[in-house]
């Protein structure tokens, strides 16, 4: 405990976390500190300014990040047909209809990501109890529900990241991996928060974006400058 304790204190040396820094720096920071034998995924952190309790004040949206995401995700397709097909082609991990559904209620959800077309909604709409809590629920809005199955398939595993804002007004992603070179954690970081501030409900009031901070798995936050993520 001691030794894990020595090199948290260590981590954060360097950090004031009061002070807020431009991204191009706290990118530094970050990667300086991602010291975990694995590769730690970068996180981002968004305080909005709404209350997502009001319909007109929900942010939610997709985002394509340009260098991808770094991690592997399983793709669940519920389709059939020559849908299931284009499916398989294009990469999707899990493809099935009624035989799916039953593995998803058995409680058994071997995936990261889950797409349906449209007339398996009625079928898909089943488990919203169960992929609802979970972020999981098909949704036409970000591109999840479809009959382009091969191509929102291939956008998942290519850096497709979804995102929703939470009770708190918090919307958070992982937006890369700590092995990436900072320009490219840059790009991922610029794209989402763009995509977040695109996405500003008509119900916002005053400041939308409140506050914003990067971290690494195992690393410490370190808080961004707001003005700093958009490029005039």
């Amino acid at each position: 405990m001691a030794k894990l304790a020595k090199r948290i204190q260590k981590i954060r040396e360097g950090i004031d976390p009061t002070k807020l820094v431009a991204l191009t720096d706290a990118i530094s920071l970050v990667k300086d500190r991602a010291t975990a034998k694995f590769d730690e995924t970068v996180e981002i952190a968004m305080n909005l300014g709404v209350d997502p309790r009001h319909a007109d004040q929900m942010v939610r949206g997709v985002v394509n990040l340009p260098n991808g995401t770094g991690r592997d995700v399983r793709v669940a397709v519920f389709a059939r047909g020559a849908k299931a097909d284009e499916a398989r082609a294009a990469g999707a991990d899990i493809v099935g209809a009624e035989d799916l559904v039953e593995i998803v209620q058995s409680g058994k959800i071997d995936f990261d990501r889950c797409i349906a077309t449209p007339d398996m909604m009625p079928l898909v709409g089943r488990l919203g109890k169960v992929l609802g809590p979970r972020g999981m629920m098909p949704n036409p809005k970000v591109g999840t529900v479809s009959m382009d199955v091969a191509g929102a398939v291939k956008a998942s595993k290519g850096g497709a990241v979804e995102f929703r804002v939470e009770k708190a007004g918090i919307v958070h992603a992982g937006i890369g991996k700590a092995s990436f070179d900072a320009a490219k954690l840059e790009e991922n970081i610029r794209a989402f928060a763009d995509a977040v501030i695109k996405a500003k409900p008509t119900g916002a009031k005053g400041n939308y974006v409140k506050r914003v901070a990067i971290s690494s798995t195992m690393g410490p936050g370190v808080k961004i400058d707001p003005s700093t993520l958009t490029v005039a």
